[in-house]
């Protein structure tokens, strides 16, 4: 009897059923044995799974309903974990029969490894398809119908390909019969032979600008007549002349160690909720469609700050004379413009902007605030390749921020040449101006950039106060920008007759061919409308002379100001500065001064900013980098603590001001002011420096002389 119900019990267990496995534990004599060719190592995943949902039934059966599609994938994961165990077998014992995965493993894995892994590859296949219906169906949908004639695409593919490889197959062996491009080839492949000449110099020059990267230590021989028979359109160097190659930037090899990535704080994770973007673009068609605009969105770019949603203009029909629609026309972009208060409405934020069209796009841009916005740090856009590439080739990087489609943008401070930063208070320019500092501290040791800086507001930029770079304090007084100014030129001055000396056009050509290498000079003013109303014409003047001649000399401006008006941001001052920085401002007519253009009056601030560059006609939108003072304190400290080989100084020593003070006015300018007063007993330092356009300085000792000749009424 016993033996009839065994065999009953073991038929049942390769059916597998739960009540099974409960009547072999009755009737059975040894439970373990049973465990071990029924599941074998299989018992390990399923008692896991069980154990975690009855803990999980016990205390948070909550927590089974909300993530129950992690429960889903979690037994989905046993399942698959079950089937590999059955494709392992032992060597001796109950494994070598019953497998790793037992019997009942065998019925998952099946009898074959190649039905094993279909089942496998089913069960992974249809769990998205189980979790997320409405999400992957389509996708499967698509898949079906194309899969007809996926076999003959894969057939035309491969068939190209052979024909591509039999026609460059004959193509090489043929020119290889060829003598012509024999000769040819060996012409090319002698080019990177090492080449003796009488000059080393010269041909190390001509070498790097054919090759690229060849060595410069050549022995001296007579055989100059080679090198211009190897390097063909190449002319050789004559005695005293410059050479014609292009200039490029030189990576100098420095003394000093440059700071690690490591001082920035680590980028966020970030990713953008796809729901709540279909959502808003479902939103923007129906509030447009509202108002008989058909629109269609194509394209959505989220980045940190900005979504920019991509409007393709729909058709609408158009009806004939007889009342019937005989043709469709497309929707007109000014219909989509002038419904901006529309689409504020419909999605609830009065921050809107509309770019139509995009550029390099048929798109009309609706850009909206992100409705789960994210930081951009320092380091996140200093990792990127393009600023990498930037500080490789010798440049000056500055890492700006991310675009709306979360795209780093990076610009060569070299190549701007110049850059104007304006906007209103609390807009973000001074955590602006800090990264810009910190990328070139980054990139460039004090002996390849020095920098001076002008911080009327003594609290921006004295943080820096101690770095090696600095030509000399951070400038607080007003007073001393003008002789600093003047210094500066001076030092431009100088350059220009050393590289014309040297017979070279630019700082580049210069470094390249000197053995004492020229520093890039970076000149950063923090607040450009007190020195604009202190020094007047005498500070403009100064400015727009170096913004003039200084980029040839290696000599940069970064300027900010939070007053964007005609008589700070001066006309003249704008020709010369083409790149510029707008921050969120009042008004549409700041947004004019700085841009030429309206839109800055509609930016969220805190780094939401528009650029504009030589790179793209119109007005870029960034979201600025943030780097935190903790940041910068430790950038500062690593340079501080520093020590290096000495630095060739820049004297900022007006020699104007060692002479007496009766021999600084001028005679003519004293009659001319003698002539104001006589008629004007009133007359006050601003009219003098509006009417003999000089500094304030000078007016204010002008107005003491007179006073002191009884010319003017003291006040």
């Amino acid at each position: 009897m016993i033996s009839k119900i065994k065999t009953v019990l073991d038929t049942l267990v390769f059916g597998g059923g739960s009540a099974t496995a409960l009547l072999l534990f009755v009737f059975s004599m040894d439970a373990r044995s049973w465990a071990v060719e029924t599941l074998g190592f299989a018992w390990i995943p399923i008692c896991t799974f069980l154990g975690v949902l009855l803990v999980l039934a016990r205390y948070k059966h909550r927590l089974l309903f909300k993530y129950w599609r992690v429960m889903l994938v979690y037994a989905a994961l046993s399942v698959c974990a079950i089937g590999i165990l059955s494709f392992i077998y032992s060597e001796y014992g109950v494994f070598s029969k019953a497998s790793f995965g037992g019997y009942w493993g065998r019925l998952v894995g099946g009898s074959s490894l190649l039905i094993g892994v279909f089942r496998l590859t089913l069960i992974l296949l249809s769990l998205p398809l189980i979790l997320y219906p409405r999400k992957y169906g389509r996708y499967y949908i698509s898949f079906s119908r194309r899969s007809s004639y996926a076999s003959w695409v894969v057939m035309k593919m491969a068939s190209k390909s052979l024909v591509f490889i039999c026609r460059y197959a004959y193509s090489v062996f043929s020119k290889i019969l060829d003598a012509r491009y024999r000769r040819r080839m060996f012409r090319r492949i002698s080019r990177y032979l090492p080449v003796r000449s009488n000059r080393s110099y010269e041909s190390s020059l001509i070498e790097n600008a054919a090759l690229g990267e060849m060595a410069s230590g050549s022995e001296t021989t007579d055989q100059s007549n080679e090198v211009t028979e190897i390097h063909e359109g190449i002319p050789p160097l004559g005695d005293g002349s410059s050479t014609n190659l292009p200039a490029k930037p030189v990576r100098m090899k420095s003394k000093w160690h440059l700071p690690s990535f490591s001082l920035l704080s680590a980028p966020e994770p970030y990713l953008a909720p796809k729901g709540s973007l279909e959502k808003m673009a479902g939103e923007i068609e129906n509030a447009l469609a509202d108002h008989s605009v058909i629109v269609e969105v194509k394209d959505i770019k989220a980045g940190p700050r900005i979504v920019r949603f991509g409007l393709v203009p729909g058709w609408v029909p158009r009806r004939g004379d007889s009342g019937s629609e005989s043709e469709r026309s497309r929707v007109k972009v000014q219909s989509i413009l002038t419904r901006e208060k529309d689409l504020a409405l419909a999605l609830k934020t009065p921050y809107l902007r509309i770019e139509a069209p995009v550029p390099g796009e048929a798109l009309v841009g609706l850009e909206v605030p992100n409705p789960s916005p994210s930081k951009v740090l320092l380091r996140q856009v200093m990792d990127s390749a393009p600023f990498k590439s930037i500080s490789n080739k010798g440049g000056l990087p500055i890492a700006l921020g991310e675009d709306t489609g979360g795209n780093s943008v990076v610009t060569d401070l070299a190549a701007l040449p110049h850059m104007l930063i304006a906007g209103a208070t609390g807009s973000g320019k001074s955590v602006c101006i800090n990264s810009i500092v910190a990328s070139l501290l980054f990139t460039k040791p004090p002996d390849q950039l020095r920098v001076l800086m002008v911080d009327p507001k003594r609290v921006e930029l004295t943080p820096f106060n101690g770095i090696p770079h600095l030509i000399a304090p951070v400038i607080v007084d007003v007073d001393q920008v003008n002789p600093a100014l003047r210094a500066m030129m001076r030092e431009m001055f100088l350059r220009y007759k050393m590289m014309e000396d040297m017979g070279t056009r630019n700082i580049a050509g210069y470094n390249a061919k000197s053995k004492d290498k020229m520093p890039y000079l970076v000149l950063i003013v923090d607040e450009l409308a007190d020195l604009m109303m202190v020094g007047g014409f005498e500070i403009e003047q100064n400015l727009v002379r170096l913004a003039q001649l200084g980029r040839a000399t290696g000599i940069h401006l970064v300027l900010a100001t939070q007053r964007p008006s005609v008589n700070v941001v001066t006309g003249l001052l704008k020709a010369n500065i083409p790149a510029r920085v707008a921050f969120a401002v009042a008004s549409q007519v700041d947004s004019r001064v700085i841009l030429d253009t309206v839109g800055a009056e509609k930016l969220l601030g805190r780094g939401d900013m528009l650029l504009l560059n030589n790179d793209s006609p119109k007005a870029r939108r960034v979201q600025g980098t943030l780097v935190y003072d903790e940041e910068v304190d430790r950038v500062v400290d690593f340079w501080i603590n520093q020590k290096g080989p000495p630095l060739p100084e820049i004297s900022l020593d007006d020699p104007d001001d060692a002479e007496p003070e009766s021999d600084r006015l001028d005679g003519q300018m004293l009659v001319q002011a003698r002539e104001l007063a006589m008629s004007n007993p009133y007359l006050s330092s601003s009219v003098l420096e509006r009417r003999l356009r000089i500094g304030g300085s000078k007016a204010t000792q002008i107005i003491e002389a007179l006073e002191d000749e009884g010319l003017l009424i003291p006040r």
